[in-house]
């Protein structure tokens, strides 16, 4: 679920062609997340997700990883995120997610995570594959491809449709 209750409505599915502006997006929010994360930022500050990798047919949203020291501790900064235009919403008990500018209209996705947890590793293995094996990538656009005209306006089964793939391409030893 990206986004539980009645008031919160999805942005449908579009894909797009790898746009070159999306390292220099990321480059510009990653210091305003560091500077309201402040001491929480243990784990970096890393852009993920399909924008991450060049060439990758993506939904036209920056995916942002910060691994941060305790997810209880960022509660207290929520209100700074919010300056910057971040939703929260609850998603996963592992981590904290929010979007930006509004669920109706995305350019960003946060994802705050703490280090140790196995989604930390896996999420920047898989990114680190996609950018280093074109054939994994051309196998993983087709199959979002084929998602998101399936699931235009679920995301939550677009997403649910690439675990497998995902799991599969994210494990340790390959």
């Amino acid at each position: 679920m990206d986004g539980p209750g009645p008031d919160w409505v999805d942005e449908p599915i579009v894909l797009c062609d790898y746009d070159p502006r999306w390292p220099r997006l990321f480059e510009i929010e990653s210091p305003l997340l560091v500077e309201a994360l402040a001491d929480l930022v243990v784990g970096g500050v890393h852009h993920i997700g399909s924008t991450a990798v060049p060439g990758m047919t993506s939904k036209p949203v920056v995916d942002i990883m910060v691994g941060v020291s305790s997810l209880a501790a960022c509660e207290g900064r929520f209100g700074h995120l919010a300056r910057l235009g971040y939703c929260h919403s609850p998603y996963r008990p592992w981590k904290h997610w929010f979007c930006k500018p509004s669920p109706q209209l995305r350019t960003h996705h946060l994802h705050l995570l703490e280090p140790g947890h196995p989604e930390f590793q896996r999420t920047l293995r898989f990114r680190d594959r996609l950018r280093s094996d074109q054939d994994l990538q051309s196998a993983y656009s087709e199959l979002k491809r084929q998602l998101a005209s399936q699931h235009r306006t679920d995301r939550e089964a677009y997403t649910d449709g690439k675990t497998e793939f995902v799991n599969r391409h994210s494990e340790p030893d390959g």
